[in-house]
């Protein structure tokens, strides 16, 4: 099946995909699958150094989106959609109010922008972030609910007819960090200076928030070097947030935390309904050529 797969990501911004599950992407690019990135928003919230402007670009959203493209090239993605919406910023800012913003877009809405896309490239695994929003951004949250309608609508006829014949996908992932380390790190930042209440560039991360629910892990990728280097590569090309004070950490103890959990990326299994105790090691583990019909 891997050979013959496809994989959708279903992220917020530019950069989700590289500094989420990168290196899964490239894992599956890797081994001959068809990986595509639907992308719901240009990343226009994310602050940007004037330095990172390049020429021919007009404004934070045109860098991001370059930034995205390089990535995508590291990673091997055979193409990416935009799903049309704007960045909607941390919650309580002012770029909440753009009336462009995903946030303020029907879930139906974006369901059926994705359901077209599915429909047209026909994915057996589907992977988004949890519900959660991982560390709380709105759009996270938003990308989630648009992306498991989405997941439900598209093999059913009756919905979203304009978006093509229906296909149904076989399984829904949630990328998630394991909540273990993460206690630990809440624990450690204070006697680092740090607090772990306001955390990031912005100081708008609430990491305490992040470790009241914990969604059990169904699959376990373990990643090679190589990709492991395309995951780091990528997430180079976001140079604007990577190097702007932004993207994820690359020194300190979330670093430290990083890379120990840096070989193997998780996952929860949303559909079908996981046998508990069981952890896969194969998103596409189960499926067949006839998954490739449905």
């Amino acid at each position: 099946m891997p050979g013959d797969g496809v994989l959708l990501f279903i992220g917020a911004h530019p950069d989700d995909e590289s500094f989420g599950p990168g290196a899964t992407l490239a894992h599956y690019a890797l081994m001959g699958v068809k990986v595509y990135y639907a992308c719901a928003t240009r990343g226009e919230a994310g602050t940007i150094d004037p330095q990172f402007f390049m020429s021919g670009l007009a404004d934070s959203g045109d860098v991001r989106w370059a930034e995205l493209q390089c990535a995508g090239r590291v990673l091997g993605l055979s193409a990416i959609f935009h799903l049309g919406y704007r960045d909607s910023g941390m919650a309580g800012s002012a770029d909440n109010r753009h009336p462009q913003a995903l946030v303020n877009a029907p879930v139906e809405q974006v369901a059926g922008r994705i359901v077209r896309i599915i429909r047209e490239i026909k994915p057996q695994v589907i992977l988004t972030h949890d519900p959660c929003g991982d560390y709380g951004h709105p759009d996270h949250v938003a990308v989630n609910r648009a992306a498991v309608e989405a997941f439900r609508a598209a093999g059913d006829g009756g919905r979203y007819p304009e978006a093509g014949a229906p296909f149904q996908p076989s399984k829904l992932y949630y990328s998630v960090f394991p909540r273990r380390l993460l206690k630990l790190a809440v624990r450690l930042l204070p006697l680092l200076g740090q607090n772990p209440k306001k955390f990031g560039r912005n100081k708008d991360i609430d990491l305490t928030r992040l470790t009241g629910e914990c969604l059990p892990v169904h699959a376990r990728v373990k990643l090679s070097r190589a990709e492991l280097k395309a995951r780091g590569d990528a997430s180079a090309c976001h140079c604007s947030q990577l190097y702007g004070g932004g993207g994820p950490p690359r020194a300190g103890l979330l670093g430290l935390i990083e890379k120990l959990i840096g070989r193997r990326d998780s996952f929860s299994r949303a559909f079908p309904p996981a046998v508990t105790g069981t952890v896969e090691r194969d998103l596409f583990e189960g499926l067949d050529q006839d998954s490739k019909a449905r």
